[in-house]
């Protein structure tokens, strides 16, 4: 009866790798299943985010499309997405009118006009501007003759506490 409480860890952890093992290869007998559903036309992701369609099929390569006549030949193993038509052209081209309430899509604004607070999208055009625009060095220049900040002396270059020794 005691040797029953020593092994029950033991057959819990041997069941727990045996539960483990199997559903890593239920998912690998996916991929597979996946990769082999490939076929030239069909639009895929690689495991490294790069959306492509399949031109040809090898037995561990795939020739893959990735811009108009640009291909590129790729381990079957690097494909992490066979994609149906229509996601493929949504996320590829943009296509936006070929699934199921599309119109009810919201209008993006091109600009932060909708961000402003009121009904009338010109009330920031009736308002002053502020000058953005870089001054000329001219323009820095003290008019009054008092220091320019930057020598610690007057506008005229002396230093405070110079003299004009002749």
């Amino acid at each position: 009866m005691d040797n029953i409480g020593v092994l029950l860890p033991f057959i819990v952890l041997i069941g727990a790798m045996f539960l483990m093992t199997r559903s890593a290869k239920k998912k690998q007998q996916q991929a597979m299943e996946m990769r082999n559903q490939m076929q030239p036309g069909t639009g895929v992701r690689t495991i490294g985010g790069m959306y492509a369609t399949v031109k040809e099929v090898g037995d561990d390569t795939v020739l893959l499309e990735v811009a108009p006549g640009v291909h590129a030949v790729y381990a079957k193993n690097a494909i992490g997405a066979v994609l149906d038509d229509d996601e493929y052209n949504r996320i590829v081209h943009g296509d936006t009118h070929s699934g199921a309430g599309a119109d009810d899509l919201p209008v993006v604004p091109d600009d932060a006009s909708s961000l402003v607070a009121g009904d009338d999208t010109d009330a920031i055009d009736g308002a002053a501007k502020p000058d953005l625009t870089k001054k000329a060095d001219t323009d820095d220049a003290p008019e009054d003759g008092k220091s320019d900040g930057r020598t610690g002396g007057k506008a005229d270059g002396k230093a405070d506490g110079g003299t004009d020794a002749k």
